[in-house]
C-alpha cells in the first residue's frame, strides 16, 4: 500500500492529458522551441511537437505544462 501511495506522489511516468483547447503535460525534461503554431517539449522518451493557433503557456512548473489554444495536431516522436 506505501509503495502505491509513494508511486501516487512521486509520480515519474511521461503523462500527456488532452482536454478541450488545453494539453496538459507531465514529467516532460525540456522546452526546445515556443511560439503561437508550434511548440517543441522534449521528455525522456522522445520529443512532442504541438501545432495549433493562438498557442500560449497557461501553466509552468518544473515538470508540467498547460497549453492552451487551438490544437490542430500533436506528433510524438
Amino acid at each position: 500500500m506505501l509503495k502505491g501511495m509513494r508511486d501516487y506522489i512521486f509520480e515519474n511516468d511521461f503523462r500527456l492529458n488532452l482536454l478541450k483547447g488545453k494539453l496538459n503535460i507531465v514529467n516532460y525534461t525540456n522546452i526546445d522551441h515556443f511560439d503561437d503554431e508550434k511548440i517543441i517539449i522534449r521528455y525522456t522518451g522522445g520529443i512532442i511537437s504541438i501545432k495549433g493557433e493562438n498557442l500560449t503557456i497557461s501553466k509552468l512548473l518544473t515538470d508540467e505544462i498547460l497549453i492552451s489554444g487551438n490544437i490542430k495536431n500533436i506528433d510524438l516522436k
